[in-house]
């Protein structure tokens, strides 16, 4: 946890709008470990969640993010796929606050996506900052976060958000509707991550959110409309030390239903027990899926410019409904090459030859 502080530390010193990818990046598994930092709390069992409230900030706990993905198209059928996240990185727990206007708690991290789906390419930007002189923060009646110019609004009582980035070389200005209740993850909402109590976080999703806004590539803008999802989680620490990564899934199926999984990595490149998912139907009924309920393997793969290898095509076989999907990648190349490295990008969801959905694919640990 410690390098991960330093790194955000001297990159937040940087000026100007989205800095170039650090020189060496940043793994996930070394930003969300196992070390628990003192004066934080911890997820250690199940809680109420109370809504609207649980949208805005959680200090008391080290990590947390704010995680939107979404497909979208023009009326002709151009594609989009899009992501925008928020991380809020605590420094320091509880004690007096220093007298300078620069001090500060907290650092703020953003990252920023856009696929355009029929050029084939993919752009991806980043913002690292203090809290501080209002660099960045987030206030909660009615919600609002920014990092420097970039924002995440939620109208107060009610679904509506608004996402507003200019960033190099694109641009989004979306309104989103929420047309499901926030589904809460894991052992209701306590999503434990490896063995030790502790090593968890609170995580809820809002799955399917209408969407409707500008797409801006270059000079040219595009009105578009589709489905966004939401993930919300916060936490002190979550992997422990066999842990390398995850694969994420959350699709967005034609029959109304939504699927969350996401499979822990261990260094042996065999899953983790305490992988899990959820798959909530367009009536509200839930199949929760562990790891005995489904069975999950690569189909196809992309090699990176480093060399790294990166499945984007699987096959995800749902064994009480005993349902193959097949996700694939909507182009290859949707590596989040940033002070973190990952894979993140947009998918289609076929069963046999026939589409039957969208939606977002993240990869960390290869």
């Amino acid at each position: 946890m410690g390098w991960l502080l330093v790194a955000l530390l001297l990159l937040a010193g940087c000026t100007g709008p989205d800095p170039e990818p650090a020189a060496r990046a940043i793994t996930l598994d070394r930003a969300i470990g196992g070390d628990a930092d003192a004066g934080f709390a911890r997820a250690l069992a199940p809680r109420e969640f109370r809504f609207p409230a649980e949208h805005g900030p959680h200090p008391e706990f080290k990590n947390e993010w704010w995680y939107f993905t979404g497909n979208l198209a023009t009326k002709d059928g151009r594609r989009f796929g899009y992501q925008v996240t928020f991380f809020r990185i605590g420094l320091a727990a509880g004690g007096p606050e220093r007298e300078s206007a620069w001090a500060t708690r907290q650092i703020w991290m953003a990252h920023v996506a856009l696929s355009d789906i029929q050029a084939g390419e993919h752009q991806a930007r980043e913002r690292i900052t203090r809290e501080a002189i209002g660099l960045a923060g987030a206030e909660t009646d009615p919600l609002g976060l920014w990092v420097e110019d970039w924002r995440i609004d939620r109208a107060a009582d009610s679904g509506s958000w608004t996402i507003r980035i200019a960033a190099k070389g694109f641009g989004l200005e979306l309104d989103l509707e929420e047309q499901r209740p926030p589904v809460l993850q894991g052992d209701a909402g306590l999503s434990q991550k490896s063995a030790e109590p502790g090593n968890a976080s609170y995580y809820y999703s809002i799955p399917r959110l209408t969407t409707r806004g500008v797409v801006r590539v270059v000079d040219d803008s595009y009105r578009v409309q589709g489905l966004s999802w939401l993930d919300r989680e916060w936490s002190t620490s979550a992997l422990g030390p066999d842990q390398v990564g995850w694969d994420w899934f959350s699709l967005q199926l034609t029959d109304g239903s939504d699927l969350m999984y996401y499979r822990l990595r261990r260094r042996d490149g065999s899953a983790d027990p305490h992988s899990c998912g959820s798959l909530v139907g367009a009536d509200g009924d839930r199949l929760d899926l562990r790891p005995d309920a489904q069975e999950l393997r690569p189909l196809d793969w992309w090699r990176g410019p480093d060399g790294t290898r990166y499945p984007i095509a699987w096959s995800l076989h749902i064994l009480p409904l005993d349902r193959t999907l097949t996700v694939r990648a909507l182009i290859p190349d949707q590596l989040m090459d940033l002070s973190v490295r990952y894979w993140e990008g947009a998918v289609e969801v076929l069963e046999g030859d026939e589409s039957v959905g969208y939606g977002y694919l993240e990869m960390t640990g290869y």
